[in-house]
């Protein structure tokens, strides 16, 4: 003869079924370690480019023209000093005209934290010159990271850059999510002719090579517009090309489900075709477009980069991490400055944290599983 249940399992089978569907995920989204540790890696990144102004040491565009490729400084501490790095002492070959630059330990730069520095905006239109780490003495040259062809800041150069390439990934897929639940949504729920018709051109448009596409449209850009407008020229173009994927899956979903007893029942009770769409079909995979949206994002960022890497997406002055990459062509630039590279490194670490996050997401898409 069967025992009864005991009553905290009893209790806790119930619990478990009174959890709404996001704590559901979210518990099996901690089962997901990478994820976990992506999403860890992902919120400070995103938190300092956002206030990038305050964490960046100086301004982006801010050049010590006489020390182009200078390297990285080590911060020292000491009891007379305090924080500080030492200056940097050149001479130039006169036969291939090439810089060195040595550690001059005469030269004390003092370093410190919440520091005056280059003023920039804080959020729109509040003004600041406060910055976490820099030189005491404003103006003085502190590069943590090196210096670029220009004598500017890579480090500083680096956080601004991700302002950008973060969020034209966001705003891209945002852009992006818009057009294919629209389409996938209209092509699934009405099928027929509309569906043939929508689903022919996505074809069509996946079946464009993807790199020269993004070149073509890119080129097509005047060359009078502005960093602001071309950064939204850019986001447009991912998003025309980064809407299909999503748009076939949302068709297949409303495929399958539009014949469902829910949709029927909500049919005949009258609902109309918007409150059925929005109302009872997409709740019931809102979970597999968070995935397949979390999946897009590091697409758009590394479109981003590429475009701007092969000088077809933003421009100088506009600062991104393609820009600084492109600035990293020069292949003998880069063997006398391996810094250069250090934007590369960056997307890497974003786009493998973004995946992880991704694959946890898809994991805990169906958390009763």
């Amino acid at each position: 003869m069967l025992k009864p249940a005991e009553p905290e399992v009893v209790k806790s089978l119930k619990d478990h079924g009174a959890l709404p569907q996001w704590r559901l995920m979210w518990r099996q989204f901690r089962r997901h370690k990478l994820a976990v540790i992506g999403l860890i890696v992902l919120i400070p990144i995103y938190f300092v480019a956002l206030f990038a102004g305050f964490f960046a040491p100086s301004n982006a565009d801010t050049a010590h023209t006489a020390l182009p490729y200078a390297p990285p400084q080590r911060v020292h501490v000491s009891a007379e000093h305090g924080m500080f790095v030492y200056g940097y002492s050149s001479t130039r070959n006169q036969e291939t005209f090439e810089q060195t630059f040595t550690v001059d330990k005469s030269k004390i730069v003092r370093v410190g934290l919440f520091v005056h520095g280059d003023e920039y905006s804080l959020l729109g239109p509040i003004k600041s010159d406060i910055h976490l780490i820099g030189p005491t003495k404003a103006g003085e040259a502190f590069f943590l990271v090196g210096a670029d062809q220009s004598g500017r800041d890579l480090l500083s150069r680096l956080i601004h850059g991700a302002r950008v390439s973060l969020s034209i990934g966001l705003v891209g897929v945002f852009a992006s999510f818009l057009l294919g639940m629209l389409i996938g949504g209209i092509s699934g729920y009405l099928g027929g002719t509309v569906d043939n018709l929508i689903q022919r051109v996505i074809e069509f448009i996946m079946s464009i090579p993807t790199l020269p596409l993004w070149m073509a449209l890119s080129a097509a850009l005047p060359g009078s517009w502005g960093p602001l407008t071309r950064y939204f020229a850019i986001t447009v173009i991912l998003s025309l090309i980064g809407w299909t994927g999503l748009a076939r899956d949302v068709r297949g979903r409303f495929l399958s489900l539009r014949e469902e007893d829910f949709v029927t029942a909500a049919r005949l009770d009258g609902v109309g075709r918007t409150g059925i769409i929005f109302g009872h079909m997409v709740p019931s995979f809102a979970s597999h477009i968070i995935a397949s949206v979390s999946m897009a994002v590091p697409r758009m960022i590394l479109g981003e980069t590429s475009l701007s890497f092969l000088g077809l997406g933003l421009q100088p002055p506009a600062v991104s991490w393609g820009v600084l990459l492109e600035g990293a062509q020069n292949v003998r630039a880069v063997a006398t400055a391996p810094w250069l590279l250090t934007p590369g490194l960056a997307v890497v670490v974003v786009v493998l944290a973004m995946n992880f996050v991704g694959d946890g997401l898809r994991d805990a898409a169906d958390p009763y599983k």
